[in-house]
C-alpha cells in the first residue's frame, strides 16, 4: 500500500466508503467485471491506494436509461430549486475542501497547494451558476415577426441528458465546470472520469448524494481505462444522450466526434493545446514576467492544457529573463504533495516522464543549451521529474511542434515578432497563448492576430469562472464557464402565437 492510506489521511470517511459507480441513487460496490487499482503516482513503492470494482459495460446502458428518464422530472424544477441545490453543493464542497484536495494529491500527484486551488476553482462554478440563474435566469424573449398578427416567443431549454468524459489532470474541476451548468439549466448527467483519478469524482458524487439530488440526476461510471473505449462508444451512439462534453486529446476528440455523427448530438470539446509564451523587447519588470512564466509553465508540473509550451523571448531581454529565472526555479521543493514543504509533486505516470525526456533529448540533439538541468529523481520515485529549462531551442524540435505536458521550459530567441506570430498561427491547434508587452496598443494588435481561443495578456494565470474557456482549430469548440457556457447545454425553442383580429 501507499505510505499514505486513505483511512489515515481523510477526515470525512463517508467520502471514501463504498467506492464504485453510482447509478439511480445507488452505489455499485460489486460487479462481475472484476476490479482495478488506483495508485499514488508519488509513492516510491508503486503500490496501490485502493481497489475499485469495474462497472460492467452492460450497466452503462442502464445508467443512460435512468438519466434520460429522470431528465423529464428534473427539467421541470424551478430556477429557485436548482439554485438552492447548487449552493448547498457548493457549501458541502467548501466544508470538505481539505479532504477533497488530499484525494487529488493522492491520485494525481500534484502538490497540496495546487490541489486546494483546484477545489476552490472547481467549486466556484456551482456558486456562479446558482447565482446566475436566480439573477439572470429569465431567457424568454418576445420577437415581433413581419406578420403583425403573430408573436414569436423564444426560450433556452435544457438540451437533455449530458454525457461527461473528463481527464486526469484536473480530476475535480473538469467535472464541475461541465456538471455545474448542466444542473443549473435542468440537464441530467452521466459522468465517466479517467480511471487514474476516480477518487475525487466519487467524493464529489458522494456530496451530490448528500445534497439531496433525486436518484438518476447524476450518474457516475467507474471502470479501468480498458473499458473507456467501449463506454465512450455507448455514450456517443446512444440517441438518449443529447449532448457530449469531453476534455482530452485531439486524437480522442476526433474519434468521439465520428462516433457521435449518427445521432447528431450537441458536442463541446476542449482538446490539445500548444500555448506560446511571447515576451516582447519592451518589457521592463522582468521579475513580474518570470513569476508569471513560472506560474504558467510549472503549475501542476506543466500538466495543464493551457500551460505555456514554447517560450519566445526577444533576444534583447533573454539574458535578463534567464538571470531572473534560474534562482527562482532552484527554490522549488519537489516531493510528495502531502509533504508540508513540497511546491511541486510528481508526474502522473511513466509515459509522462518518458515524453518529457524524449522532448529534452530531441531538443538538445538539435543544438539546445541546458540552462537548468532538471531530470528524473529516482530517489523520490519513478514519476518524479525536476523542471528542465532549455534555451537556443530549434523550431524544428519536437517541443515546438508537440504538446509536452510536462516540466520542460523550451526557450526560443527571436528578433522578428511577425515570424513568431506566423509560426504560432501555423499550428493546427489553438487553445491559449500568452503575450507580455508594455505597450497596450501593441498588445491589442498582437492578441488579435494570434489564432487561439484565449489570449492571456500580461498574466500567466487566467482561468476563472467568468471566462468563456475554449479553443479554436483542432483545440476544439464550445465554451465552458461564464454566461456563454450556458449555450452549449441549451437549445433555443421558439413558440409562434397567431392572434385573431379583434372585431370592432
Amino acid at each position: 500500500m501507499s505510505k499514505f492510506s486513505l483511512q489515515s489521511v481523510i477526515k470525512n470517511q463517508t467520502l471514501i466508503e463504498d467506492l464504485g459507480s453510482f447509478i439511480n441513487g445507488k452505489w455499485i460496490k460489486e460487479t462481475t467485471a472484476g476490479t482495478f487499482k488506483v495508485s499514488d503516482p508519488s509513492d516510491s513503492t508503486d503500490s496501490s491506494l485502493v481497489s475499485i470494482p469495474n462497472l460492467a459495460a452492460s450497466e452503462v446502458d442502464y445508467a443512460i436509461d435512468i438519466g434520460h428518464k429522470e431528465f423529464y422530472n428534473y427539467k421541470a424544477t424551478t430556477n429557485s430549486y436548482r439554485s438552492s441545490q447548487l449552493m448547498k453543493l457548493y457549501n458541502k464542497i467548501m466544508d470538505n475542501k481539505e479532504d477533497l484536495a488530499k484525494l487529488i494529491v493522492l491520485e494525481n500527484g500534484k502538490s497540496m497547494s495546487d490541489a486546494s486551488s483546484e477545489i476552490t476553482y472547481g467549486a466556484s462554478y456551482f456558486k456562479y451558476y446558482a447565482e446566475y440563474i436566480m439573477t439572470q435566469g429569465a431567457t424568454d424573449i418576445m420577437i415581433q415577426p413581419t406578420n403583425p398578427n403573430n408573436r414569436i416567443f423564444t426560450k433556452k431549454a435544457p438540451v437533455g441528458l449530458v454525457g461527461i468524459i473528463t481527464p486526469w489532470n484536473f480530476p475535480f474541476a473538469m467535472i464541475t465546470r461541465k456538471l455545474s451548468v448542466a444542473l443549473a439549466v435542468g440537464c441530467t448527467a452521466v459522468i465517466k472520469p479517467d480511471a487514474q483519478t476516480p477518487l475525487s469524482a466519487i467524493a464529489l458524487v458522494k456530496l451530490i448524494e448528500q445534497s439531496g439530488y433525486s436518484p438518476g440526476v447524476v450518474n457516475l461510471l467507474i471502470a479501468s481505462n480498458d473499458y473507456t473505449p467501449e463506454f465512450g462508444l455507448k455514450l456517443c451512439e446512444s440517441p438518449k444522450i443529447k449532448k457530449l462534453t469531453f476534455t482530452g486529446s485531439t486524437r480522442v476528440g476526433k474519434i468521439l466526434m465520428q462516433q457521435s455523427s449518427n445521432t447528431l448530438k450537441k458536442l463541446s470539446f476542449e482538446l490539445g493545446g500548444n500555448a506560446p509564451f511571447i515576451v516582447c523587447e519592451n518589457v521592463k519588470n522582468m521579475e513580474y514576467v518570470v513569476d508569471h512564466a513560472i506560474a504558467s509553465k510549472f503549475r501542476g508540473l506543466g500538466q495543464t492544457c493551457v500551460c505555456a509550451n514554447t517560450f519566445y523571448i526577444h533576444e534583447k531581454v533573454l539574458p535578463e529573463f534567464i538571470k531572473v529565472l534560474k534562482p527562482k526555479v532552484a527554490e522549488f521543493k519537489i516531493g510528495h504533495g502531502l509533504d508540508e514543504n513540497t511546491t511541486h509533486g510528481s508526474l502522473i505516470n511513466q509515459n509522462a516522464v518518458n515524453k518529457v525526456k524524449e522532448h529534452v533529448e530531441d531538443a538538445v540533439s538539435k543544438g539546445a543549451e541546458v540552462v537548468v538541468p532538471g531530470g528524473t529523481l529516482p530517489t523520490l520515485g519513478q514519476n518524479f521529474y525536476a523542471p528542465t529549462v532549455l534555451t537556443n531551442v530549434s523550431l524544428d524540435s519536437k517541443v515546438c511542434n508537440e504538446e509536452t505536458f510536462g516540466p520542460l521550459m523550451a526557450i526560443v530567441s527571436y528578433n522578428d515578432l511577425n515570424s513568431v506570430i506566423d509560426k504560432v498561427n501555423s499550428n493546427s491547434v489553438g487553445l491559449a497563448s500568452y503575450v507580455f508587452n508594455d505597450d497596450i496598443n501593441e498588445l491589442f494588435h498582437i492578441s488579435e492576430r494570434l489564432e487561439t481561443g484565449m489570449v492571456s495578456c500580461n498574466t500567466g494565470l487566467f482561468s476563472d469562472v467568468n471566462l468563456p474557456f475554449g479553443g479554436v482549430k483542432e483545440s476544439g469548440f464550445g465554451r465552458e464557464g461564464s454566461i456563454f457556457g450556458l449555450d452549449d447545454f441549451t437549445v433555443i425553442k421558439s413558440m409562434i402565437l397567431g392572434l385573431q383580429p379583434i372585431k370592432n
